[in-house]
């Protein structure tokens, strides 16, 4: 049986198609692919709502779950209702807590670092002024977002969505938004302190 040039060239076609697989060509160029696919769900499930114990209440409080910001409901204890440092105080704990293992379980993590500390407005600030032991803009800034949204809204922050935090420095406090793009991306908070009146 004779072989015409036509039928070769047919052939070596599909033969080259076979040996380069699923026809995408290798590089040498590095290609950013994302990252790998992950496993955390960022959903903790309710289990059955008892009231809350005498002296507690639930909040939220934001944790990261895949590099970003998600509320999850703590008991915290109920400081005066005319205590706003105290609110504070006991919603910091809780960031600094580490995540139960359900938390943990669903991909839940903190960055606020133990050591920490919270207190309410010197003479002169602003009302409604938070001062943290550490100066914001040298807190991580995933840390820094933690807080932010965690105390936005809340009698923390004087029912505010701007938070106006200060360190232990004679440093003006600055004000300090929670927004839907600090929610995503934690690190954009820093860009965020903007001067108060």
């Amino acid at each position: 049986m004779r072989v015409t040039p036509a039928a070769r060239a047919v052939a070596l076609t599909a033969g080259l198609a076979v040996l380069t697989g699923c026809g995408i060509r290798g590089t040498a160029v590095p290609v950013d692919a994302g990252s790998a696919p992950s496993r955390a769900t960022c959903v903790v499930r309710p289990g059955a709502q008892s009231p809350p114990p005498e002296g507690s209440l639930r909040m939220s409080v934001e944790l990261l779950c895949t590099s970003q910001l998600l509320p999850v409901t703590r008991l915290v204890a109920s400081p005066s209702p005319d205590d706003p440092a105290g609110l504070a105080r006991a919603l910091l704990e809780e960031l600094k807590r580490q995540p139960s293992p359900v938390e943990n379980e669903a991909g839940f993590s903190t960055e606020v670092p133990q050591r920490l500390t919270v207190s309410g407005p010197r003479p002169g600030d602003p009302a409604g002024t938070l001062r943290l032991n550490t100066a914001p803009e040298q807190l991580p800034p995933s840390a820094l977002a933690q807080v932010v949204c965690t105390y936005a809204g809340t009698a923390a922050a004087d029912g505010r969505s701007t938070v106006a935090l200060g360190g232990p420095d004679d440093e003006r406090p600055k004000g300090y938004a929670c927004t839907e793009e600090t929610r995503a991306h934690p690190e954009a908070v820093r860009s965020g302190g903007v001067p108060l009146p």
